[in-house]
């Protein structure tokens, strides 16, 4: 009579371990709802990805924990996941096929991390199915941005439709950086520190729809760069908080805002941090006058200053002259005096020269001048 109830829960702790049938299983730490298909692990001070995670699970959220790698073994079994978030987790290295498991991933969250290490397929899932990808405060120097472009390239992320990398503290990007992501929608690359944009910065996401420059460290884009912001021929711009120079290399960037004004966002909000005669000033309206750059063949500005410079040295050179004639006048005696004293001392040298001379050619007085000498 007793073997029925003993048979019955060796049968249940059975089903219990099973991959497929981990339903109703949770986690230590961690909140699980098989209603709303969720498992959250948050703030426990975990060192790894939790074992255990019910295989229901389609949103997982791991965040604010300690976690400082993730590999292929770290998802196995939830192939159903499709929101996974791994924030602020101080995670450092993610190997490559990390995320393999995760057979309908769909959105990644990797924002506020120290990764240090991205192995070249990091980023791969199985099918293309990622769609959208955070790597905003998330780098932890230049050499991750460098392994970073090699797993976009190798993570066949074709399908990938937007890319946080804001906060980053990015100064350059790797050519080619993203020429492997051809339908991405949205770029997020605000709050770095760029400072220039060179050819093939966006080739390859020709269909970009969105692009965040704001808040990093252009002081204009040159020819170079604005032929970059125009490749994608239908993104929408934001360009506003950075510190442009108001001088005359903003003068092309100044006309081509204008003329793209209805794909800049945020025109209105671009203003001058420098010279300080035009701080705050609207970058818009600003053009070759108001910035004193040429007009023609000179600058009108130049030329105005340079035809005040004239008038105002001829009137110093002009009271000069006259004051020299005013001393001459009044000292008109002295030079006379100073003159004929002069034209005398001269006359009297010339003829002690003159009579050396006839002393010297007269051969009469050759003897005299031979016998004084003995």
């Amino acid at each position: 009579m007793l073997r029925v109830p003993v048979l019955a829960l060796s049968v249940a702790a059975v089903l219990m371990r099973a991959p497929g049938l981990r339903a109703s299983s949770c986690p230590p730490g961690c909140e699980c709802s098989e209603a709303a298909l969720t498992v959250k692990c948050l703030s426990k001070e975990l060192r790894e990805v939790p074992a255990g995670v019910p295989g229901y699970t389609r949103n997982l959220f791991i965040t604010g924990n300690s976690i400082r790698r993730v590999g292929p073994e770290s998802f196995r079994g939830l192939e159903n996941v499709s929101t996974l978030s791994l924030s602020n987790n101080r995670i450092a290295e993610v190997q490559s096929q990390a995320f393999s498991p995760l057979r309908s991933l769909r959105s990644l969250d990797l924002s506020h991390n120290e990764l240090a290490l991205i192995h070249p397929e990091a980023l791969s899932v199985p099918g293309g199915s990622l769609r959208e990808l955070n790597l905003s405060r998330a780098l932890y120097n230049h050499s991750a941005v460098v392994d970073l472009a090699t797993a976009l390239r190798w993570g066949g992320l074709g399908g990938l439709l937007g890319l946080d990398l804001s906060s980053n503290r990015l100064v350059l990007l790797p050519p080619g950086m993203f020429a492997h992501l051809p339908g991405l929608r949205r770029l997020l690359l605000a709050n770095n520190s760029l400072v220039a944009l060179h050819n093939g910065t966006f080739a390859g996401p020709e269909r970009l729809e969105k692009l965040d420059l704001t808040l990093n460290a252009f002081r204009t884009f040159r020819e170079e760069g604005l032929q970059e912001l125009e490749r994608p021929a239908a993104v929408r711009l934001l360009l506003a908080g950075n510190p442009y120079a108001c001088s005359c290399e903003l003068e092309d960037f100044a006309a081509w805002l204008n003329s793209s004004r209805a794909r800049v966002d945020d025109s209105e909000l671009l203003t001058c941090a420098s010279p300080p005669a035009l701080r705050d000033a609207s970058v818009r309206a600003l053009g070759g006058r108001s910035l004193a750059c040429h007009d023609g063949p000179v600058g009108e500005g130049t030329a105005l200053a340079l035809q005040t410079s004239y008038a105002f040295l001829g009137v110093v050179l002009g009271f000069v002259g006259v004051v020299f004639l005013f001393v001459l006048y009044l000292n008109r005696r002295g030079i006379k005096k100073w003159i004929v004293d002069t034209r005398d001392a001269c006359r009297d040298v010339l003829e002690g020269y003159h009579y050396r001379y006839e002393m010297d050619s007269d051969p009469r007085l050759g003897h005299v001048s031979t016998s004084g000498d003995l």
